[in-house]
């Protein structure tokens, strides 16, 4: 089979493409390398990289052509990036999607996995967040892949191309680029404490999220291509447990070795205060579920970089 992976030099769907690979299929790259990597990619015969834009059709259809299977992982993933262009984040995050489901509805694709992400609950105090619950986005990058998922939904039930629609918790894991605007709280504290330099926290650091380690993310997203009850479907994909900032620093230092002395400074606009799952729809439709604990995929993220 013949897999399209957006985004595929980035964080995640490097980790995808790694993983179609190992099973023996062939996989079609297309990425506009702004953050994705070229040492991501692996170098082998059963991988095509097209250098482009999700916000261009034409590039996308080209993209399409025979292909099965869509992972739609390619985005601008920063959401104090989209606060400041929102028209930037219009354009990747959600005609970008709604660009690549009419390329796959042209070219008969089986199925479609769009990145959707937990940025569309906004900060109701609600938790923990289920995909029925009343939502409430907060910035362009949340509203956008709200708008996306609703674009997926509606070409299941409309046009019948299968789509499945993962909102990503907080994932972490090798590759995350500590240097990007994009990357996650991980591996910048990470990069900070090897670099001597005092770990800086937005906030009082009382904040809670859901780290899921990208391993099981890419599971989840292997297991969403083949399940037949996920189509049309929005499904959270994380560990249904939550970790203070503060507490996330302290294990990375405790790790690390290293004294807990955290800069704070003020809050960033867009952010939410709390964040964990519920995970049963991903059990139920998926027959998944995390299995790499939090403290375990820190240190294998820290071995590996």
């Amino acid at each position: 089979m013949l897999y399209l992976v957006t985004g595929g030099a980035g964080f995640i769907g490097s980790h995808i493409t790694d993983r179609l690979l190992a099973d023996g299929h062939s996989v079609r790259i297309l990425d506009n390398f702004s953050t994705g990597k070229r040492e991501n990619i692996p170098d082998s015969a059963a991988v095509e990289v097209i250098e482009g834009d999700v916000g261009d059709y034409d590039t996308v259809c080209t993209a399409m052509k025979q292909v099965d299977i869509v992972f739609h992982e390619a985005a601008i993933a920063s959401v104090p990036e989209t606060v400041g262009n929102p028209l930037a984040s219009e354009r990747v995050n959600y005609r970008g999607t709604v660009n690549i489901l009419e390329a796959a509805r042209q070219a008969d694709v089986k199925r479609v996995m769009f990145a959707c992400s937990a940025a569309v609950y906004g900060d109701l105090p609600e938790l923990p967040k289920r995909e029925d619950m009343h939502i409430k986005p907060l910035s362009p990058y949340s509203v956008d892949k709200l708008a996306s998922e609703h674009a997926c939904q509606m070409y299941f039930l409309l046009y019948g191309l299968e789509t499945v629609s993962l909102r990503y918790f907080n994932v972490f894991g090798p590759r995350q680029d500590p240097s990007s605007p994009y990357s996650g709280v991980i591996s910048i504290f990470s990069d900070q404490l090897s670099h001597g330099k005092q770990p800086t926290i937005y906030g009082d650091g009382e904040q809670t999220r859901d780290f899921v380690y990208v391993a099981d993310v890419v599971e989840a997203n292997i297991s969403a291509a083949a399940a037949p009850a996920a189509a049309g479907k929005a499904i959270n994909i994380a560990t249904g447990s939550k970790l203070s900032i503060n507490d996330l620093l302290k294990t990375i230092c405790n790790i690390k070795g290293q004294p807990f002395e955290p800069n704070y400074k003020p809050g960033r606009q867009g952010d939410i205060k709390h964040s964990r799952a519920d995970i049963s729809a991903a059990r139920e439709y998926l027959d998944w579920q995390p299995v790499v604990g939090f403290e375990a995929g820190l240190r294998e993220l820290f071995e590996q970089s």
